[in-house]
């Protein structure tokens, strides 16, 4: 090959990417997306593929769900806050496929954003369906998170969709302690700091105690002093993610 040409895709990175499709490795990194729902509309998504991500291998998955700041339509800022920084400190050996679904307006009921009846809910939900589709993902090792505005969501997409999740992980959001029965089977860490001016620390204790009282055993982590902001301290938890590993939908049918 000419020189030139060698230090041409050399310097694009042409010939990493050439050497991961010779050892059957797929594309990795953030990937920008374009999905369609079931009435047609578009969603830009991002997905983070694992380094050494290979096609026809079951990958552990995390559908994130981001906060009401994030909102939008540019594809990016979902990215952003939470997770997305939390994966880049460790893209080297995060071990994921995450999905970065992004909600379009919220309105006021900021809450009900991510339900699986309403329109952002549903379409993070086919974005989901679409990873699905394009990539290898593995099925039992199906995680949910998400911080504020996506806690809320984490709760509300746990309940309505109990089987599909291997564990979840909601950070300073709320939920409905009566929905505790339908997810007491699904592995709970849950985080909220106690000086949380913007979601009340008692939302996450009033869902902690309901899933106690209904047989579960939920991991609850509350930060002193910490305001709304206790995601970053939450997805830099030591253990989070091999704790999330570790969970797995098939060794635990719901009852």
């Amino acid at each position: 090959m000419d020189p030139k040409l060698l230090a041409v895709l050399a310097g694009g990175g042409l010939l990493l990417a050439l050497a991961a499709q010779a050892r059957g490795e797929g594309p990795s990194g953030f990937l920008d997306r374009v999905y369609k729902d079931a009435d047609g509309t578009e969603s830009k998504c991002v997905v983070f593929v694992p380094r050494g991500y290979k096609p026809g291998r079951p990958t552990p998955t995390i559908l994130f769900l981001h906060g009401l700041g994030e909102s939008g339509t540019d594809g990016k800022r979902q990215v952003a806050v939470g997770l997305g920084p939390a994966v880049k400190k460790r893209e080297k050996t995060f071990p994921f496929l995450v999905i970065f679904p992004q909600a379009h307006k919220p309105d006021r009921d900021v809450p009900s954003v991510w339900r699986a009846d309403r329109p952002d809910g549903k379409r993070a939900l086919a974005s989901l369906d679409a990873v699905e589709k394009e990539f290898s993902v593995d099925r039992n090792r199906l995680y949910l998170t998400g911080l504020s505005m996506g806690g809320f969501g984490t709760w509300a997409l746990a309940a309505s969709h109990p089987d599909r999740w291997a564990a979840i992980a909601p950070i300073c959001g709320g939920g409905d302690p009566a929905d505790a029965s339908k997810i007491k089977h699904l592995p709970c860490w849950c985080f909220h700091g106690d000086a949380d001016n913007v979601v009340p620390v008692d939302l996450s204790r009033r869902m902690i105690k309901a899933l106690r009282a209904a047989g579960a055993e939920p991991t609850y982590d509350e930060y002193a002093g910490v305001g709304h902001n206790s995601w970053d301290k939450a997805y830099d938890t030591a253990g989070l993610y091999d704790w999330l590993l570790q969970q797995k939908r098939s060794e635990r049918p719901p009852k």
